[in-house]
């Protein structure tokens, strides 16, 4: 009995119940674009005979832009495509690859400069992520530096200063972590380096031309 009324007691905060509604949904819409994904990447992996070869280029076109669109993308993992066809095709494969993976996260990272911080502030208030939405409406009329100074001084912890003076680093490991398409993948990563207005573009731009390296060389020495 007395656990009974303990539990009538209980009152369900419905604030939270639409939070973890909403958050369900958005991760069912997550596995899901995964699962069509993984079912494209599967289309690419058959035997080119002499009969494909004049459909060859139509399909290695379709499939770059279809890799860009998907790298773009926060939290679609449109790697296995580059990986693909970077081991169909070899020195061609790779260096087109390289180059549509630095135009899809520069087209990322733009969208992310592109995009208003009020926008993202009513994303995170759809969610009911108060804290993260007061932080963004915050940080929406101060410049780069004003930022940055900002978040050091109000960092909740020590950690998070750390991150912000090495986030060129922090950037680097996070593009080349397996399994990143939890944080975003690629596209989230570029998005929010572009929102946070901490990434001088050039400086950006060279970053990703040395962070994806290891992909491509990886594939040069093994074809060799």
């Amino acid at each position: 009995m007395a656990i009974a009324e303990h539990y009538s007691r209980m009152k369900i905060d419905p604030q939270r119940v639409k939070q973890a509604a909403k958050l369900l949904l958005f991760l069912l819409v997550l596995v899901s674009l995964n699962q069509v994904v993984d079912w494209l990447a599967g289309l690419f992996q058959f035997q080119f005979w002499p009969h494909h070869l004049d459909m060859a280029t139509l399909i290695f076109c379709l499939s770059s832009l279809l890799y860009i669109l998907l790298l773009a993308t926060p939290f679609l993992p449109g790697v296995e495509i580059g990986l693909i066809l970077m081991s169909l095709l070899g020195l061609p494969g790779i260096l087109v690859i390289y180059l549509c993976t630095l135009l899809a996260l520069s087209l990322s990272f733009m969208l992310g400069r592109i995009l208003s911080p009020m926008t993202m502030a009513r994303v995170l208030d759809w969610f009911h992520l108060e804290r993260a939405r007061n932080l963004v409406e915050k940080l929406a009329p101060l410049d780069a530096a004003e930022r940055s100074r900002f978040l050091l001084e109000n960092a909740p912890s020590k950690l998070v200063p750390l991150l912000l003076r090495h986030r060129y680093l922090v950037f680097t490991v996070l593009l080349n972590m397996p399994g990143n398409a939890l944080v975003g993948g690629g596209g989230g990563i570029g998005l929010i380096a572009g929102m946070s207005r901490l990434f001088p573009f050039p400086r950006f731009l060279l970053l990703i031309a040395l962070a994806i390296l290891p992909g491509p060389i990886f594939f040069l020495l093994r074809g060799s």
